[in-house]
């Protein structure tokens, strides 16, 4: 009876001790994505500062800087860190869907988690319009997968844990985050890992708050529809994001999987000369736009909501070409926080067709109408824009918005960015196994 008694102790015992080390493990991991997430966001407002001091000498430097930047970019990614290009998320989900050790470790590691701030700071550097929260989210998939070496079969967990941890470190969002994990990263409910995630999230959370301060990304805005035609604005702004997003996805896709004909084989040999094109193509951009679309966009979009007053009426046309010519060019950097710039730009223009309407709530119908649009995942698009702007007077119209945008975006691209992306990056991270 005793050796019984002895057997079920131990064994409860190795439970218990095996809980304790998986909790610890995100716990930990939460802290370090979090730190990793303000470090990473005090060097890109550093990058954008040095930037903009290099325009305040020569607006015309831009035309040399950016597009050599893009070209050292595109080089330095292919040579040293392959499969950091673009945003990271693809590659965090892809990571995700694949079981082979060195498969995942060729999409999220250390190596590749040092080589996307380093490139993405640089782009930054050089003017791309680029944001820092998609590459937070590999970062973040990246330490979660290297301290995952303890808990393997929690390594897709860590993962998505990593993922949701990093959007809600880099935006101080952490109901957004674990949306995003649920809805964007899964696409699923995982009941078992949910409390472990959201522990995760919360450390996150914690750690950036601790080192910042609790901050809304987009500062405080009061600003709400009005009765009778303001919204209108709601459908509108849903069709023109969701158009607009759906076009910007189909773009990336495509190019993701090479134009048809001899020109996407002649885009993939000569990489670095398409990334320099690129890089000249949003110098033109921010000349015409007087040096309003470089970089992520948020400084023009907070101060906009903040003050109420419309951005350019080119401006979102403009950051839209901007971003898209970054995203197709093969250098590291994400697309949320630009989108959400372009977002605003859609708002700006909707809102100048009704006379007397609330810029503010506008451009934020048209911030979650584009986000959603892009990534087809309405219910993160309202949740983060909501929590990024700390404003809960405008939750049903922007869950309208999103809803009409995801609707309209699947009109132009049947899958979101991300996913499809992610796709090309099972395949080729799977294929040398294949050929063996």
């Amino acid at each position: 009876m005793r050796t019984v008694l002895s057997t079920r102790s131990k064994r409860r015992l190795k439970l218990t001790s095996a809980r304790l080390q998986r909790r610890a493990i995100f716990l930990l991991g939460g802290v370090v994505v979090g730190g990793a997430a303000v470090v990473l966001a005090l060097l890109a407002d550093q990058a954008q500062l040095a930037f903009a001091f290099l325009l305040s000498k020569s607006r015309y430097a831009a035309l040399v800087v950016t597009p050599l930047g893009f070209a050292a970019a595109v080089y330095l990614t292919n040579r040293y860190f392959p499969n950091s290009q673009g945003s990271g998320i693809p590659q965090a989900i892809a990571a995700r869907h694949l079981t082979d050790q060195k498969a995942r470790n060729s999409l999220v590691s250390i190596r590749i988690a040092i080589g996307k701030v380093i490139l993405t700071l640089f782009g930054l550097l050089c003017g791309a319009s680029v944001g820092r929260e998609g590459p937070t989210v590999q970062v973040g998939a990246s330490i979660m997968f290297a301290l995952g070496r303890f808990s393997p079969r929690r390594q897709p967990g860590l993962i998505l844990a990593g993922a949701a941890a990093g959007v809600a470190a880099a935006f101080n969002t952490p109901l957004a985050g674990i949306v995003f994990g649920i809805e964007e990263m899964s696409r699923a409910f995982e009941t078992r890992a949910s409390s472990l995630i959201i522990a995760a999230v919360i450390a996150a959370g914690l750690t950036s708050i601790a080192l910042m301060g609790n901050y809304t990304y987009f500062g405080s805005s009061p600003a709400a529809l009005r009765n009778g035609l303001d919204w209108l604005a709601i459908p509108v702004c849903g069709v023109a994001g969701g158009l607009a997003g759906g076009v910007f996805s189909r773009i990336l896709i495509t190019m993701a999987r090479g134009l048809p004909g001899s020109v996407g084989p002649a885009i993939k040999r000569n990489s670095l000369v398409f990334a320099l094109a690129c890089g000249f193509a949003v110098a033109i951009c921010g000349l015409i736009s007087g040096d309003t679309i470089y970089g992520t966009g948020y400084s023009q979009v907070k101060t906009a909501l903040e003050s109420g007053s419309p951005l350019p009426t080119d401006f979102g046309l403009l950051k839209f070409l901007a971003t898209t010519f970054a995203a197709i060019s093969g250098i590291p950097g994400g697309i949320f926080a630009p989108s959400l710039a372009i977002g605003a730009g859609i708002g700006t223009n909707v809102a100048s067709l009704f006379d007397g309407a609330p810029i503010a709530a506008i451009m934020l119908l048209g911030m979650v109408s584009y986000f959603a649009g892009v990534v087809q995942a309405p219910i993160t698009a309202f949740v983060i824009v909501t929590e990024m702007t700390d404003n809960h007077a405008m939750v049903v119209p922007l869950m309208a918005a999103a809803l009409i945008a995801h609707g309209t975006s699947k009109l132009i691209c049947e899958e979101g960015v991300y996913h499809a992306l992610a796709k090309g990056f099972v395949e080729r991270a799977e294929s040398p196994r294949d050929k063996t």
